[in-house]
């Protein structure tokens, strides 16, 4: 594993208008279109936690997989990849709520539904679950469990539909239009990922208006970063030890943090070498089994940055 090639940043003075999000470095063209650079950051608890070695590519490359899959469902912004860990796509206006789809009782993080459901709470996002629902436990149909969209750093909240509408953060058409998507996104995302033996537990969705105001798909879809992910083989006897479900997602550091620390107030404890070269691992395990297609890491270029930068020259502003 070459832990030192690492895309830790991606700051390209050439490139107008920058955008830094906690793993993507974004820059606008005048043309309308917008360069998209998957960082090795990984990111939760609205912070950045470490650099993972080929995450970035692992997650472009994983959703390039998604997007070419569901295309039919929804429109996306993809225009082109000049590079494994660059999306060139539309430059959209992001809309401001996030559309959590979930067909499990699953999460670590304080707007999920077990952190809810084991604190008392029913009645969340507008909906009403039941009693006696298990840690992990498949939920009835899948549910939609929006949050309102931190676009500075901040912490998302959660939404139901009702106060999307009364917040006006989105009409009612482009809530049923977001709505039906995700759904859709969602219900392609798990059957897919059944054939490939894997669990599609909870997933995040992002959203912009294009410049005729057309809903179209942003971000990513269906990542190890945006996604939970579940080893469908180990989930019955997971869950009925009450174990955490054997994942290929961001959980396996996540919870290495959340055990030493409240990592929503506290520093966050070195994390080792040997826990960055396992999720490395982990998320490279992740592309092979939800794509079915080998991991072929780009060693190209001096460091990766030098690398992405010299595939991008193209784009400068000169």
């Amino acid at each position: 594993m070459a832990l030192d090639r690492v895309l830790s940043e991606a700051f390209i003075p050439e490139l107008p208008n920058y955008y830094k999000g906690k793993v993507r470095e974004n820059y606008d063209l005048p043309d309308g279109t917008r360069i998209i650079i998957a960082t090795d950051r990984i990111s939760a608890f609205d912070r950045v936690l470490a650099a993972i070695p080929f995450k970035g590519q692992v997650l472009n490359q994983t959703a390039r997989f998604w997007f070419d899959a569901t295309k039919d469902l929804c429109p996306n912004h993809v225009i082109a990849y000049p590079d494994p860990n660059v999306v060139v796509g539309r430059r959209l206006d992001i809309l401001p709520v996030e559309v959590i789809v979930r067909g499990y009782l699953a999460g670590t993080t304080s707007t999920s539904v077990l952190t809810k459901y084991r604190a008392g709470e029913r009645s969340m996002y507008g909906l009403m679950l039941p009693d006696g629902l298990r840690d992990n436990e498949k939920l009835p149909s899948p549910i939609l469990t929006p949050t309102s969209k931190a676009f500075d750093g901040g912490h998302d909240e959660p939404l139901s539909g009702e106060e999307i509408l009364a917040k006006k953060l989105l009409t009612t058409e482009q809530w049923e239009t977001v709505s039906d998507y995700a759904l859709k996104l969602y219900a392609r995302g798990a059957e897919i990922a059944a054939q490939h033996g894997l669990i599609l537990a909870d997933t995040k969705y992002e959203f912009g208006l294009d410049a005729e105001g057309k809903i179209v798909l942003a971000d990513e879809i269906h990542t190890p970063d945006s996604s939970r992910y579940w080893i469908a083989a180990r989930y019955a006897d997971d869950f009925a030890a009450g174990r955490r479900p054997t994942s290929f997602d961001k959980d396996f550091i996540r919870a290495w943090v959340g055990e030493r620390c409240d990592p929503y107030k506290d520093p966050i404890p070195e994390i080792p070498a040997s826990l960055i070269s396992e999720t490395s691992k982990v998320y490279i395990s992740a592309f092979e089994a939800i794509t079915g297609k080998a991991f072929t890491p780009d060693l190209s270029g001096t460091t990766p940055f030098e690398r992405v930068r010299a595939n991008l020259a193209s784009y400068f502003v000169r």
